[in-house]
C-alpha cells in the first residue's frame, strides 16, 4: 500500500522550450522513479540501474514533493520514462487526481512512457489507471498481488519480530504472494519494451497460494521461533491503526480496502512475471530462507 495534487496547464511554446529530445526520442535512457526510496520504488530503481538506464529518484532528498507541483518539472524533464506509484495507496481519495496531475505533467514535458503500479484486485484503483492512461503518454499498468516483503518490511515484519505474532483481517483467504523483485524487473520491462507493452495490463503474482497463517508458519519453520497468526474482522484491526497512530481517514480506507480485497478475490495465480520475464516467478519459500538468513525476523 502506499499517499497527492494537481492540475498544471502549459502552452504549446511552454510544452516545446521544455522538451528535452535528448532522451525522448529513441529507448529511454533515463527514467524518474517515485518512491525510490520505499518498498517499490527502491527496487524498481535497482532494477532498472541493472538495466543500464540511468535512474533520476523523485524524492524530497532530490527536490520533488508530491505536494509542490512546482518541483515536478525539474524532476521530469528530459527523462525517457517515469514510474509511477502513489505514495499512499493506488486507491486512496485523491489518488486519480494526484497520479493524474503528475502524469500529464510528465506527458508535457516529453515524457514518453508511464508505468503505473497498481494492485489486483483493487476496484478504487481504476480510477488512477485511468488517469495514467488519459495523460497523453505511452502507459502500461502492473497489477501487482501482495508483495512477499511485507512480511519482511514494515509494520507487519514489526508485529512478528517483536510480538512473535501477525495480527491481521486476512482470515483463511490465500494469496499469491510475489516477490518484490519480480515486480521490478516486469516494470523495467515495461519501461523499455517500446511498443511491446504499450497499453497493456500485466497481472503479477508469485507461482502458489498460501493463506497468510501459512506463510506465518513457512517464516516460523524457517527462522526457528514460535510465530503465530490471528486473524481479526477489518473494523478491529482499524482500531489497532489508530492506535499506532494512523490518521482516522486513512484508516477508514484501509478498513474498506482489506474487506473488499481479502475477501478471496485474488486467490488465483497471475502469468505477468513468466510472460514478460520468461521464467517461473520467485517462489515464497526462496524468499523466507533469504530474509531468515539475513535476520529479518530475530526476535
Amino acid at each position: 500500500m502506499t499517499r497527492n495534487t494537481g492540475d498544471i496547464t502549459g502552452t504549446i511554446e511552454d510544452s516545446r522550450d521544455n522538451r528535452d529530445t535528448r532522451d525522448t526520442r529513441e529507448t529511454p535512457t533515463t527514467v524518474v522513479v517515485t518512491g525510490a526510496s520505499g518498498r517499490a520504488g527502491s527496487r524498481v530503481a535497482e532494477a532498472a540501474r541493472a538495466a543500464g538506464l540511468a535512474v533520476r529518484p523523485a524524492s524530497r532528498a532530490g527536490g520533488f514533493d508530491w505536494r509542490d507541483r512546482a518541483t515536478w518539472a525539474d524532476v521530469l524533464r528530459g527523462a525517457g520514462a517515469a514510474f509511477l506509484v502513489h505514495p499512499a495507496d493506488v486507491g486512496a481519495p485523491g489518488a486519480a487526481e494526484e497520479v493524474g496531475a503528475l502524469a500529464r505533467e510528465a506527458a508535457r514535458l516529453g515524457v514518453r512512457r508511464l508505468v503505473l503500479l497498481s494492485a489486483r484486485g483493487e476496484e478504487q484503483a481504476r480510477p488512477t489507471e485511468d488517469a495514467v492512461r488519459d495523460a497523453g503518454a505511452d502507459w502500461t499498468v502492473v497489477r501487482s498481488s501482495w508483495f512477499a516483503q511485507n512480511f519482511s518490511e514494515g509494520p507487519l515484519a514489526a508485529q512478528l519480530r517483536e510480538r512473535g505474532e501477525l495480527v491481521f483481517p486476512a482470515g483463511d483467504v490465500r494469496e499469491p504472494f510475489v516477490d518484490l523483485r519480480d515486480v521490478a524487473e516486469v516494470v523495467v520491462a515495461a519501461l523499455t519494451g517500446g511498443e511491446r507493452y504499450a497499453g497493456e495490463v500485466l497481472e503479477v503474482s508469485g507461482p502458489r497460494l498460501l493463506s497468510f497463517g501459512e506463510a506465518v508458519s513457512e517464516i516460523a519453520r524457517e527462522t526457528g521461533r514460535a510465530l503465530a497468526y490471528r486473524a481479526v474482522p477489518a473494523r478491529e484491526y482499524g482500531g489497532q491503526l489508530a492506535a499506532f497512530g494512523v490518521p482516522a481517514g486513512e484508516a477508514e480506507f484501509l478498513v474498506e480496502l482489506f474487506a473488499s480485497l481479502l475477501d478471496g478475490r485474488n486467490a488465483h495465480v497471475s502469468d505477468g512475471v513468466g510472460s514478460v520475464l520468461g521464467r517461473a516467478p520467485r517462489d515464497f519459500g526462496a524468499f523466507v530462507r533469504e530474509a531468515a538468513a539475513a535476520g529479518t525476523w530475530a526476535g
